[in-house]
């Protein structure tokens, strides 16, 4: 009986994850990240080594998308400007996933158990969408600006090229790509 009541506090704080402070180095993210029960740097290995997809990019696209926040929601719509309305989509987790998009996931790979506020199924998430892009619409799996249109607006919105004349989200494409090439120098520093 012991045993069990010494780990029961272990899991509840193990599930009190804050996300890490430095988000802007990789080394310091993955240092932030490597515990007992995560180890964020073997995640997204892992994720570049099932979908081919670099690591630079998929932790980029995270970055972009949550700033590495696993609880994080779009805001809340304001109505008269300060009551709180509905949230503009379903996105939640490291990954901003959909509901139907993440349903997509877990039954095209197997992963049913797959939460969008855990880290190692996020960044799977991640390197599986990407993948589609890839072989939908041919974007090369190291092509962070593309691959990250294709993220933000679909497959079928990239294809029909709804990212035309949107300057909003070109800048975020491109912060992307310059937080991926950014990672990807750093990662070559990382003391693992």
């Amino acid at each position: 009986m012991r045993p069990v009541l010494f780990l029961i506090p272990i899991l509840v704080l193990a599930g009190c994850a804050t996300p890490p402070k430095r988000i802007n180095n990789i080394c310091a993210v993955f240092d932030q990240t490597d515990g007992f029960f995560t180890d964020w740097s073997k995640s997204a290995y892992k994720a570049e080594r099932r979908w081919g997809v670099p690591r630079a990019v998929l932790l980029a696209t995270i970055r972009v998308e949550s700033g590495f926040d696993g609880k994080a929601k779009p805001p809340r719509k304001k109505i008269f400007g300060f009551i709180p309305g509905k949230r503009p989509s379903s996105a939640f987790g490291y990954a901003q996933a959909l509901d139907g998009t993440w349903d997509r996931y877990r039954k095209e790979t197997g992963n049913w158990g797959a939460k969008r506020s855990d880290f190692d199924d996020a960044v799977d998430f991640v390197g599986w969408h990407h993948r589609l892009a890839h072989e939908k619409n041919g974007v090369a799996l190291n092509d962070t600006y593309n691959l990250y249109l294709n993220y933000y607006l679909g497959h079928t919105g990239y294809r029909r090229g709804k990212y035309q004349g949107d300057a909003g989200l070109a800048r975020t494409a491109r912060k992307a790509t310059n937080m991926a090439l950014s990672y990807n120098q750093q990662m070559n520093q990382c003391s693992r």
